[in-house]
């Protein structure tokens, strides 16, 4: 979203009674007046009320939805727009969905919100705004940009929450945010969540849920099964994880290491217990860690074999650091943090030109990462 006021593009005008929008007429009332979207090219002062064009009328109505919500007009501009443009929540949604595919977050964002000020209480909507700043906040995340991710995650929870308190009950909303809070290692919040959706589809019948439904119900299960089996929803391993992220590793990993001793074979634990030593840059236990979380099935996980070529490198065992960094890259090949990471290692074994094929990689799959950038013009300082 842009930095300065969106709400500053427009202007308001009254509107003579005959006016006619798109090619419907539309009874005005010439009371409240109508926000007008300004042209690009538009100079200061330039205003010619003669030019102005129907859809500079709905695009100013959708800026005033979708950021003024105090605005007293809303209902009557809402009126208006539906009235005018019958179809214009399915555009606007397909438009925001292609926006956000396209990584285009800024426009998709102010699409969402125009949306969610055409219709608040459309629970659909607001599930889809939970699952866009997921993603977002996932692409922020993996062009390491922490605190941005941070916040998107922190306003997509908040839209799971509101689309699981929908009634009557979104069976979706439950099953998105169950992977939600897997991403967040929130295994009990994960379960309950995929409980829910299994409670609120077992009456549906697979005919009536279709092929995706089907699948959506069978990963639920699967989820949850593995959840259980390996005892991943118990308080201490919760408690382990929330100490490691707020800072409180010492203590963080007294809780995971007494979950361990109950639970062995949990390589969620191990690579916890991984996670923590290094952030206490206690790197040898921790690539120990690493490998035993690979031993008991975090050998699927690329961010597994990605943590344990960050110890190696600190280690200075080069060789089984890229062995590890190959491995996380076959798993995910367009992650441009594992790219990064080659590039890292590229650096600390003095080789600049495959480092800076790296960073350069990096900035082809995301222009917007600051850290691949910043690589870059160092290298070329230093040339």
């Amino acid at each position: 979203m842009s930095a300065s006021n969106p709400l500053e593009s427009i202007y308001y005008i009254g509107i003579p009674e005959n006016f006619i929008a798109s090619d419907t007429a539309f009874k005005i009332d010439t009371t409240i007046k109508l926000p007008v979207q300004k042209k690009v090219d538009d100079a200061p002062g330039s205003f010619n009320p003669e030019e102005i064009t129907p859809e500079q009328i709905l695009a100013g109505i959708l800026t005033v939805l979708a950021y003024d919500k105090k605005n007293a007009h809303l209902d009557y501009y809402r009126s208006i727009i539906t009235q005018v443009r019958p179809d214009i929540k399915k555009e606007l949604c397909e438009a925001a969905i292609l926006k956000t595919k396209n990584e285009d977050f800024d426009l998709a964002e102010e699409i969402f919100l125009a949306l969610l000020g055409l219709d608040p209480d459309d629970e659909a909507v607001i599930l889809n705004m939970a699952l866009f700043l997921d993603q977002r906040a996932d692409s922020y995340r993996a062009s390491n940009l922490i605190e941005d991710a941070d916040a998107y995650d922190s306003d997509a929870l908040d839209y799971y929450r509101e689309a699981m308190n929908a009634e009557p009950p979104l069976p979706d909303a439950f099953f998105n945010a169950g992977f939600y809070f897997m991403k967040k290692h929130s295994y009990r919040e994960a379960k309950d969540a995929f409980e829910t959706y299994l409670a609120l589809t077992c009456d549906v019948t697979d005919d009536e849920m279709g092929e995706n439904g089907v699948y959506k119900k069978e990963r639920a299960q699967e989820i949850i099964n593995n959840i259980t089996n390996q005892n991943m929803d118990d308080e201490v391993f919760q408690k382990a994880y929330d100490l490691i992220s707020a800072g409180q590793e010492e203590k963080g990993l007294a809780e995971i290491r007494n979950f361990l001793e109950s639970n062995p074979k949990v390589w969620n634990a191990w690579f916890m217990l991984g996670w923590g030593l290094r952030r206490l840059e206690r790197y040898a236990d921790a690539a120990q860690a690493f490998n035993e979380a690979l031993k008991f099935g975090g050998d699927s996980n690329a961010d597994t074999y990605n943590e344990l070529a960050l110890c190696l490198v600190q280690e200075k065992k080069f060789d089984e650091a890229r062995t590890s960094l190959l491995k996380a890259f076959e798993l995910e090949p367009e992650s441009t943090k594992i790219i990064s990471n080659l590039g890292y290692l590229a650096l600390a074994q003095g080789d600049k030109t495959a480092a800076r094929n790296y960073f350069t990689t990096v900035l082809e799959y995301d222009p917007k990462d600051k850290i691949a950038a910043h690589e870059l013009l160092k290298l070329e300082k230093s040339e």
